[in-house]
């Protein structure tokens, strides 16, 4: 036990990594505990290290056991961190990236009169949104998700087909792996909790919903109208939050259906005015 006024021990990453280390190792826990008594260590606080490192180390080992292998994925040409993307008929600035999870925020992917073209067309055909229902491969109206919503068909009228064909070339993904997209509004209160945009493999109704086109492996996200307060894309696992700017988009993709590609994200609520969206979700393999 600690002497009375010695200062406190905490577990600090390099104790951690050597405790990870010694389990690697072969060494028994009551051996590693007896080495960090004799280096000084207060008993109570090597316990409470040892512990608690060795469950992590386990439950993570057991998560990357069951990981599906990974798989391509979309991604803009960030090679020599550029600060404009070429999407064919219009220069896309990049505004921020993140390497994990893989996220690129895009400012002007699309011009103000193309947001405000895109949210009139979907208006008069807006209802409840729906969530893909992994149990039977169809969908529902679910409570985590409080927006109203419809679909283009892919290629459906001009603007769309030019809004998929900068996509597929900013992405370097083809046009025909893409679902059709996706226009949201979101009016004060309304917000969608956290969630993965993957179909989980281990539901009965997965094998159904990927005879469509396989896994879902990026997602991007299109500001069409800013709210006056609130509404921010969010990304729990690394505490992000991407204001949502009209014109602007966050593309994020997922190499894996699984949480270790830290790709949870929400629509945080609107807490005044109105937000519109569009979102796009790319395949694997051609969506029909």
């Amino acid at each position: 036990m600690a002497k009375p006024g010695a200062p406190a021990q905490a577990a600090t990453p390099a104790l951690r990594k050597w405790i990870i280390e010694q389990a690697e190792a072969g060494f028994a826990p009551d051996v590693v505990l007896a080495s960090m008594r004799a280096s000084g260590w207060d008993e109570d606080v090597a316990i409470a290290a040892l512990e608690a490192t060795l469950t992590a180390h386990l439950q993570d080992r057991s998560l990357q056991a069951q990981r599906p292998a990974a798989v391509p994925v979309p991604s803009p040409a960030l090679d020599g961190a550029p600060l404009w993307l070429d999407a064919g008929d219009r220069q896309v600035a990049v505004l921020s990236v993140m390497r994990m999870p893989r996220l690129v925020v895009l400012g002007g992917l699309l011009r103000d009169e193309e947001c405000t073209a895109l949210v009139d067309l979907a208006r008069p055909r807006l209802s409840r949104s729906l969530t893909v229902e992994t149990q039977s491969g169809g969908e529902e109206v679910h409570v985590d998700r409080t927006s109203e919503g419809m679909f283009f068909r892919r290629g459906e009228n001009p603007l769309v087909q030019r809004i998929e064909a900068r996509i597929a070339r900013l992405l370097d993904w083809p046009e025909v792996n893409g679902e059709g997209l996706q226009v949201l509004q979101y009016q004060p209160g309304a917000q969608y909790k956290p969630h993965y945009d993957y179909f989980e493999p281990h539901e009965p109704g997965t094998p159904r919903i990927l005879e469509r086109g396989g896994q879902r492996v990026a997602t991007l996200i299109i500001y069409l109208q800013a709210p006056e307060q609130g509404g921010a894309t969010i990304f729990p696992d690394v505490q992000l939050e991407v204001a949502p700017q009209r014109g602007n988009a966050v593309f994020f993709s997922y190499d894996r259906p699984h949480p270790s590609t830290q790709s949870l994200h929400g629509g945080a609520p609107v807490l005044a005015g109105e937000k519109w969206i569009a979102t796009k979700w790319l395949r694997e393999n051609e969506f029909n």
